[in-house]
Parts: C-alpha cells; sequence; structure tokens
C-alpha cells in the first residue's frame, strides 16, 4: 500500500499525529526532495529522495514520474509505504499524477492520503490574515474546480454550479468525526450539516 502523507509547510512541529504515526510505521519512506527530509529527519531518518524537478518541461517530469514509480512499486505491493509531501498530498502536489502512474502500471497497488496542513491555511497563520467569507485560490490557470464550505443546501447549490458550467460534485459531511458521510453528483441530499464541504469541477 501506498500513502501520500502531507507533512505541512516547512515546521516538523507542524505534522500530525497520525502523519508521523504513519512515518514512523512504515516499512519504506520516500521523500521528493531534500527539504521533506529535513522535516521529517526528526521522525526519521532512512528515507529515500527522490527526483521531482521544478521544470516547466512535461517530458521530463513525465518520465521522473515514471521512473519513480518504478522504484515505489516494489516497496507498497509488499508492504505500508509512505511518500512524504510538503503541505497536503491533495492540493498542488505529485501525488496525483504518481498514483495515476501506478494505477495503469500497477493496479494491485492501492493508494490513500492522509492530509497536511496546506499552504493556502498556513499562509493565514504565518501572515496573521483572518479569512472570511468567499475566497478563490489559483495556481494561475483558469477555474476548473471549485470548493464550498458550510453548504446546507447541496443539491440546490449544485444546480446552480451547473449552470456556471460545473459538471462533477462531490460533497463530504463531518469529515474525519463521527458520521462522516461522502456523496456524489446524482446522490446529493437536499440538506446537510453545518460541518459541509462541497467540491464541484469542470470537466470540458
Amino acid at each position: 500500500m501506498l500513502v501520500g502523507v502531507g507533512i505541512g509547510p516547512g515546521d516538523p512541529e507542524l505534522l500530525t499525529v497520525r502523519a508521523v504515526r504513519m512515518i514512523r510505521e512504515a516499512d519504506a519512506v520516500f521523500v521528493p526532495g531534500r527539504v521533506a527530509a529535513a522535516i521529517i529527519a526528526p521522525y526519521r531518518t532512512d528515507v529515500q529522495i527522490l527526483s521531482f524537478p521544478m521544470t516547466d518541461d512535461e517530458e521530463y517530469i513525465a518520465r521522473c514520474i515514471e521512473e519513480n514509480a518504478e522504484i515505489i512499486a516494489p516497496h507498497a505491493r509488499d508492504g505500508l509505504c509512505v511518500f512524504c509531501i510538503l503541505g497536503d498530498p491533495n492540493f498542488y502536489g505529485t501525488f496525483s499524477r504518481l498514483t495515476t502512474v501506478l494505477a495503469g502500471r500497477h493496479p494491485g497497488i492501492a493508494c490513500s492520503t492522509v492530509p497536511g496542513i496546506s499552504a493556502i491555511t498556513a499562509f493565514a497563520s504565518a501572515a496573521g490574515v483572518s479569512v472570511a467569507g468567499g475566497v478563490g485560490v489559483s495556481d494561475g490557470s483558469s477555474e476548473s474546480s471549485r470548493l464550498l464550505l458550510k453548504v446546507k443546501r447541496p443539491k440546490e447549490t449544485a444546480a446552480r454550479l451547473r449552470e456556471e458550467g460545473f459538471d462533477e460534485f462531490v460533497l463530504v459531511e463531518r469529515m474525519y468525526m463521527g458520521g462522516e458521510r461522502v456523496c456524489r453528483d446524482a446522490d446529493l441530499p437536499e440538506e446537510s450539516s453545518y460541518f459541509s464541504v462541497l467540491f464541484a469541477r469542470r470537466n470540458k
């Protein structure tokens, strides 16, 4: 099994308890560079550093991801393998690209993630900024996804977003609490908890 573990914005003390436990218990730990290795050094030092280049050369990036997937695959197939990602593995990281390659080449390997403190939330603390109301987050490209918090009427909200071109929806209610529920597209309920997040994506 391969687990993408978010290791936060840079301070080793900002790792979650679960992240530390997974790093310590893993049969093999991989990191995408020396910065990540330094962040987790208080918890694990026998790590393998892989190359994930910071470049605009997409062909080179794709080749590196394929090579790294083949390095990781035997460890993930035979035991618990952890791949550490700065911030959160599901926000603007390389983990999803890595798992896509693994799924194609080694479909028997299960993959999951452990969330970490992302740069998006860490920024507010570092800058002393209080964020309220609507806020947009972008990597500079056009908006293809949207996250809405505290969505009490998800089906109605999704209908409104469809008019803007969004066509994929996922609602998570009471995440990591008792009674967690995940609903998708046609299964969105009329009403949901205050503790709800709706994800919308344009796929066209």
